[in-house]
């Protein structure tokens, strides 16, 4: 209860003094009230010191009984008095019949023979504050009536004993409370007498005296119970998960062992406590709230200590999923109250706690892109093929990327929809720093600033940055493995968007530069194999033989490997082989190392259209769509063979709008097979120029469709060309 300041007391009562007759230091009138006042701060002092030392005993029973060990006798026996106070007060004033009022005669319902001090030790609240009540009343009267006019010190001793009674009856409701979730059990009798006291004690004091007289005065017993209630709970809490500080697990027992006794305290709470109290209590919202700042607080302390990603996303996710859950009581009867509970952690500390667990996360993401590389490795090292899955080639690295990425986000998303962002953010980041060759915008300035950071950090390893250089500078490049990191890389830029919209498209544009840069590296690597097979074109020896049969044999194979990666992408490079062998073919037969003239000539032609039926035929055969590389070959063919010249012009002609990024170079090498003369050549070129500047492809682009054939074939100055220009 609150109790008046300390404050130094007053001088002690002379012992020698006697309470008959006027002594002539006896205080009238005004020194009256001056005296009083003396003694009101002499047992304030007093009261203050009983009832530390009975909170510094834990409010025990043998604390209370030391507390008014000085008055086992009733309370009509008189105040306590010391020894030689004995001798100064009468008997018969001590029994409450002297005039001077040394003693008050107090009525003892229900307790007949007890003292207030014995019915408090024996927890009868209910008797102990009756009498206390009637003490006080017959002491306010005495004092309207200056019957203590003549003896202040008798009074001030009256007052004290009621104020140290009182002062052990609120000591003793603290120690109920404390008790009542203890071990023992509880007692609904003892409960039942504290809430009518605490009950009682605000009627009997509704507000302060208006004279400021400390009879009278609210005690607030009805705050002293809530604090006794917070403070059960903190002791409680505070003990709760006693494992030493350190490791996540133990961390993790504690915070297990916390949610266990606050789960088990509020049920008991609301099945033993909340029944045994009569009505007029918030009991059950008191209990909450009390423990709801406890929790709070220990969880704040555990907080301050907690270190490393995985005791600090325990402490996010209990606080969000465990504490936070609708289940956390186990049983739908536990309703929370009507108004909702303050924050478990203030706003800066759970902004603090995000805070640190992101940082460690990002350092905690990069080292599992660092261990599926050392994964990967190890695969290339024990020259393990890929997988066939369903028809595809498949590597491990989209299924770890997969479950990495859904791991962490799935835990962030648990605590907020913000820490689900963050943790989205970083493995994107964390992600195209790890696929990339060179890692993004490392050849230009195009690179996100975060990631230009994140290289520069003591982070940016070789290892994060370089998967791909990795792969391809080990040994174990191979159709297989472009196939299935193809695939991989493929399956992450469309799943990985579709899961998380909106919050990986940066991402998209690296997985694809990786996809092209697999499907090239397997495309020069195929064209280096199939290069030195084009030589023998066009030659006297190819007349005669299947020269192309070998290049077709190495494309059938090529598309074996690319029935095993997925559809678009195999697509596409099926078409760039295509492309590029129909490409080679022109440029060995733009660059003849034999010039064929008359039959040769016309057989020639003639080989040169067959082998573009077969290469068209077999790309069709395996399933390419670019049928806009048929023609190429045969054009050339024509002109080639065709034994009228003036039908020349059409054949070139359907050859340059059919191939519009197709140069003057070219026109003239076409023509230079020919041999045609100076003025069919210059008119043909003249043609052929209009022809392009038409189609405004002199500079070398494309056509509308994108595709290109002739642009990426260089020739070499040779006689025949000069010829032909001349």
């Amino acid at each position: 209860m609150p109790s008046p300041q300390p404050v130094s007391p007053g001088p002690e009562p002379q012992t020698g003094r006697t309470s008959t007759g006027d002594a002539p230091d006896t205080p009238r009138g005004g020194s009256w009230k001056l005296g009083l006042g003396t003694w009101k701060r002499a047992f304030s002092r007093a009261g203050q010191r009983a009832r530390a030392a009975s909170e510094d005993s834990g409010l025990r029973r043998p604390g209370s009984r030391s507390l008014f060990r000085s008055f086992r006798r009733p309370v009509d026996e008189g105040p306590a008095a010391s020894p030689t106070q004995g001798a100064a007060v009468p008997e018969e004033g001590a029994r409450g019949q002297t005039p001077t009022g040394s003693g008050l005669e107090t009525p003892q319902p229900q307790a007949e023979g007890h003292s207030v001090a014995d019915l408090i030790t024996e927890r009868k609240l209910l008797a102990a504050f009756e009498q206390l009540q009637q003490l006080e009343t017959r002491l306010e009267a005495e004092k309207d009536s200056h019957t203590y006019e003549r003896d202040p010190t008798a009074f001030a001793r009256s007052a004290m004993d009621l104020c140290l009674h009182y002062d052990g009856l609120a000591a003793e409701i603290r120690a109920i409370v404390r008790e009542t979730l203890g071990p023992d059990g509880v007692d609904a009798d003892e409960l039942a007498q504290v809430a009518w006291v605490v009950q009682a004690e605000a009627e009997a004091h509704p507000a302060p005296p208006a004279d400021g007289d400390f009879l009278r005065t609210p005690r607030h017993w009805r705050q002293l119970w809530e604090d006794a209630v917070r403070q059960s709970a903190r002791e409680r809490v505070q003990g709760a998960g006693s494992l030493p500080e350190g490791a996540a697990a133990g961390l993790a027992q504690r915070l297990a062992q916390l949610g266990g006794l606050v789960r088990d305290d509020l049920r008991k709470v609301r099945r033993e406590v909340q029944p045994a109290y009569p009505a007029g209590l918030p009991v059950w919202e008191t209990y909450l709230r009390a423990f709801h700042g406890a929790v709070a607080q220990r969880l704040q302390g555990l907080a301050r200590g907690a270190r490393g990603c995985e005791q600090l996303y325990l402490l996010l996710d209990w606080a969000a999923n465990v504490y936070g859950s609708p289940d956390f009581l186990g049983t739908p009867d536990l309703a929370l109250p009507a108004e909702p509970l303050p924050p478990l952690l203030a706003p800066e500390v759970w902004a603090r706690l995000e805070s640190d667990y992101t940082s460690f996360l990002e350092t905690k993401i990069a080292g599992c892109f660092d261990g599926i590389l050392q994964l990967e490795r190890s695969r290339w090292a024990a020259a393990e093929a890929p997988e066939v899955l369903r028809g595809r080639y498949r590597a491990p690295l989209s299924t770890d990327v997969h479950m990495l990425v859904a791991e962490h986000v799935k835990a962030a998303g648990a605590i907020s929809a913000e820490l689900e962002a963050t943790t989205l953010r970083i493995c994107a980041r964390e992600l195209g720093l790890f696929v990339p060759r060179w890692g993004r915008g490392a050849r230009g300035g195009g690179a996100d600033p975060g990631l230009r950071a994140a290289r520069a950090g003591p982070r940016a390893s070789a290892c994060r940055l370089r998967f791909q250089k990795a792969f391809l500078e080990s040994e174990a490049v191979s159709e297989q493995h472009l196939g299935a990191y193809i695939n991989s890389c493929e399956e992450l830029r469309t799943s990985l968007l579709a899961r998380f919209p909106g919050a990986l498209e940066e991402l998209e544009a690296c997985l694809e530069a990786t996809i092209r840069s697999f499907q090239k590296h397997w495309l020069q690597s195929w064209q280096r194999g199939v290069q030195p097979l084009f030589r023998v074109l066009c030659t006297k020896s190819w007349l005669t033989q299947d020269a192309l049969g070998p290049v077709m044999d190495k494309a059938v194979a090529f598309a074996r490997h690319l029935a095993h990666v997925a559809s678009p992408l195999a697509q596409e490079t099926l078409q760039e082989a295509h492309r590029l062998v129909v490409r080679e073919y022109l440029a060995q037969a733009l660059r003849p190392r034999e010039r064929f003239r008359g039959a040769d000539r016309v057989t020639g032609a003639q080989k040169m259209s067959l082998d573009a039926q077969a290469i068209g035929s077999t790309f069709r055969g395996l399933g390419s769509e670019a049928s806009w590389l048929d023609q190429a070959i045969h054009c050339v063919a024509e002109i080639l063979g065709e034994t009228y010249k003036d039908d020349i012009r059409r054949h070139l002609e359907a050859l340059v709008r059919g191939y519009p990024d197709i140069r003057r170079d070219h026109v003239r090498a076409v023509l230079a097979l020919r041999r045609l003369g100076r003025r069919r050549n210059q008119s043909l070129l003249r043609h052929a120029q209009s022809l392009l500047r038409g189609a405004d492809t002199d500079a070398g682009g494309a056509d509308a469709g994108g595709h290109v054939l002739f642009r990426e074939i260089q020739l070499c100055p040779s006689v025949d060309l000069l010829a032909t220009c001349i």
